[in-house]
């Protein structure tokens, strides 16, 4: 997987992924990291929201991947909300080292299935797993948590890089894999009744409600931590 910083090539795809969770879980570092290859030991907490854009090369497609990096102060909810709108994946991030923000999850998943596409792709992240002296949640429990949620697992830590781009290769992947299948599936379409397209137009496939996504099923149990 190639990744580009610059803009000037035109993308094939373009996916908008949200990053959730409690604040100071390290949602802002990681995206710093991933993006920038940048760490702030200082930090403040996001104001509202923000996003950093990310492009990468998936068998041979340009992929530009939109990160909306979303506050988790109470206050903010509000006006975050709107920006679930038309994502396609969800990277819902705790801090190993304070148990609170892990009992969040629940309730962030409630309000990305409100606000979102219930088959958006997520992946359940354990963050700063550095503070192995802090840590108050364990790897086992992570683990648990997304195979009884359907939903990938990875821990990372944005300080010394550790599956920062794992996570988030993880989530464009399925992303794209899923979008690949409806392709593939609607050309067999065209095939068996070439006059669906006879206006010629290109369709824009998006993500059907009443069916369930091919990677539901697979991506229960699949994590990536170590």
């Amino acid at each position: 997987m190639a990744f580009y910083t610059e803009e000037e090539q035109t993308e094939d795809y373009l996916f908008k992924i949200v990053l959730i969770g409690d604040s100071a879980v390290g949602k802002s570092n990681l995206l710093a990291k991933f993006a920038r290859d940048e760490f702030y030991p200082n930090s403040k907490s996001t104001i509202g929201v923000e996003f950093q854009t990310q492009k990468m090369e998936i068998n041979g497609k340009e992929v530009k991947a939109q990160i909306w990096d979303t506050a988790g102060q109470e206050r903010f909810r509000a006006v975050t909300s709107a920006y679930y709108r038309g994502a396609v994946g969800a990277l819902l991030v705790y801090d190993v080292s304070r148990r609170q923000t892990f009992e969040s999850i629940g309730r962030w998943l409630n309000e990305l299935h409100t606000h979102s596409d219930m088959n958006v792709v997520t992946i359940l992240v354990g963050n700063k797993s550095d503070l192995r002296d802090a840590r108050e949640v364990t790897t086992a429990e992570g683990k648990g948590l997304a195979e009884a949620q359907g939903l990938f697992f990875i821990e990372t830590s944005a300080l010394d890089s550790s599956n920062v781009a794992a996570a988030f290769q993880t989530v464009v992947k399925e992303i794209f894999n899923i979008l690949s299948r409806k392709v593939i599936q609607s050309q067999e379409f065209k095939v068996k009744d070439p006059g669906w397209m006879a206006d010629g137009k290109t369709v824009v496939l998006q993500t059907d409600e009443n069916q369930e996504a091919d990677g539901g099923e697979s991506k229960k149990g699949r994590c990536c931590s170590s």
